[in-house]
């Protein structure tokens, strides 16, 4: 039988129509749409549709200018009540999970002041943001507690965790607090914050540090889509529980202070056994009978989902896709289900206007079973006006052209040596293995022995081709983040625009980029 590296290395070796041997098909047939393994909760669940839809609330700078914004984030742990009945301490942006949503606009600068009034150093990642490299969240540049005087420090944390993968000079340390600078030259766009420590971001993901930052423009205020209480950002995550209703986590360290990673069963990803939505279990949204613009986002460690919205007497509702991660498509495109892997956003319109009052339509999850194939519940409790529509052209940009990349790179994602790494290494902070110019577009090709959404800092690509094949519909736009499927080679256009200085690219699966799944990039 043929070896999974010998497959991995004929697939990425650049034969498109080769046909994949046996094993690896067989293995590609096991492997399915899995990404981890199922955590299974202590305490008794709620039953779904009981609890509903929670918006999170939208951020308010602290002060203002004729050209910029400047707001406030405290850090912080906090009681909350995420199973009805139960408190759940989370660790939060104020202390609420999701955080805060910001709310922002292109070309006008954001500025967070974070304050970090956890007992654990973090690093905050805006993703999507073209940001200056001081800003960007990088893992090795953190913001220590303001309490813990230098109970943190560059050496300290070079010791613990993959230490061997830093060294006490990579580390930059803030003391207390830090402030983000985001000047926004980028189009509209859904984008989210969360943490990026290095070795313990899924944890601290998981146990709240993430939400929602919404970039609008003049190009996106012009179109007639669904706006106001119609325009829903829905985080979705999964997680387990505690008897006591604390977070559920596998990991070695939970003070997230000393040994990271997680136990070995778990070393695929960790899935929660409850569905969360905006920070809900399965909740509800009352809506009227009209259009309505979703913005879905993908926040779990390593869940991945199918999702489709079925009606209540059969069949299911179509949606149009109005944008991805990184803004507006050039045109609407129907789409009968949405697959999204971690960190992945879809802006979709649904309309809801053929649904009768007092019915139900269910958004589900076809790669989960039992109560997990359940995400929310929308319920149709009135009619309404509706003048909103989705035009024929979104936006305009053109599609980058093959013949502008200036070279052709190539990234192999795979678990070596129980390890997962990028190129066969795991993270160094010391070595860089690209170097692309700025105002550049590059190929780079992307290959798999397992899903790992592939994250870029900075860059914002399109993708060329999937499996030697054109691009799947969902692939459409704008990305930062693309899933890489069992042995398959992803090849994508990527223009390197903003600035100059060190950024990343690593698998958006939590579990394996705090396995060191990372690797520099250098913008020169």
């Amino acid at each position: 039988m043929t070896s999974r590296r010998r497959v991995l290395g004929l697939i990425a070796g650049g034969t498109a129509g080769l046909a994949v041997p046996a094993g690896a098909a067989a293995y590609a047939h096991f492997t399915g749409e899995r990404t981890g393994k199922v955590l299974a909760s202590r305490i008794r669940l709620p039953k779904p549709f009981t609890v509903p839809l929670p918006t999170p609330p939208r951020a308010r700078p602290a002060r203002s200018t004729r050209t910029a914004d400047h707001y406030e984030l405290t850090q912080r742990a906090a009681p909350v009540e995420i199973l009805p009945g139960t408190r759940t301490t989370v660790w939060g942006y104020d202390g609420i999970f999701p955080g805060p949503t910001i709310t922002a606009r292109s070309g006008r600068s954001t500025s967070i002041q974070l304050l970090n009034s956890l007992t654990v150093p973090t690093s905050m990642h805006l993703h999507g943001g073209v940001t200056p490299p001081h800003s960007d969240g990088y893992p090795t540049d953190v913001v220590v507690p303001a309490l813990c005087g230098d109970a943190f420090n560059g050496g300290r944390m070079q010791r613990m965790g993959h230490g061997m993968h830093t060294a006490a000079s990579d580390w930059t340390v803030s003391q207390g607090s830090k402030t983000y600078e985001y000047p926004l030259t980028q189009r509209a766009a859904t984008l989210w914050y969360h943490d990026h420590r290095m070795d313990f971001s899924a944890p601290q993901v998981w146990r709240g540090l993430a939400g929602f930052f919404l970039v609008h423009d003049a190009e996106e205020d012009a179109l007639p889509l669904p706006g106001g209480d119609r325009d829903l950002p829905l985080m979705l995550c999964d997680r387990s529980f505690e008897a006591d209703g604390s977070f559920r986590y596998p990991g070695h360290d939970l003070s997230c202070t000393g040994t990271p990673g997680v136990q070995n069963a778990y070393m695929d990803g960790v899935l929660g056994d409850v569905q969360l939505v905006n920070g809900a279990p399965w909740p509800e949204a009352e809506i009227p009978a009209a259009r309505h613009r979703l913005r879905l986002l993908n926040a779990s460690n390593a869940r991945r989902y199918h999702l489709r919205l079925e009606l209540e007497g059969g069949g299911t509702l179509p949606v149009t896709q109005i944008g991805g991660d990184a803004g507006l498509l050039d045109e609407p495109q129907r789409l009968d289900a949405i697959p999204i892997a971690p960190a992945e956003r879809f802006d979709v319109v649904v309309d809801f206007s053929r649904c009768p009052v007092g019915s139900h339509v269910t958004l589900v999850n076809t790669l989960a079973d039992g109560r997990m194939r359940q995400v929310m519940r929308f319920r149709i409790a009135r009619k309404a006006k509706d003048d909103s529509h989705v035009p024929a052209r979104l936006s305009s940009y053109a599609p980058l052209a093959p013949a502008t990349a200036v070279t052709t790179r190539h990234f192999d994602f795979r678990r070596t040596d129980d390890r997962w790494t990028i190129n066969g290494h795991p993270f160094n902070a010391a070595e860089t293995l690209a170097r692309p110019r700025l105002g550049t577009v590059e190929r780079w090709r992307l290959s798999s022995d397992f899903h790992h959404p592939v994250h870029l800092h900075l860059a914002h690509f399109q993708v060329l081709s999937r499996g030697g094949r054109p691009p799947q519909a969902s692939d459409a736009g704008w990305k930062d983040t693309v899933d890489v499927r069992p042995y398959e080679v992803v090849e994508i256009l990527a223009r390197f625009d903003g600035y100059r200085g060190r950024y990343m690219l690593h698998c958006h699966n939590l579990e394996h980029e705090d396995m060191a799944m990372m690797a520099n990039f250098e913008v020169v």
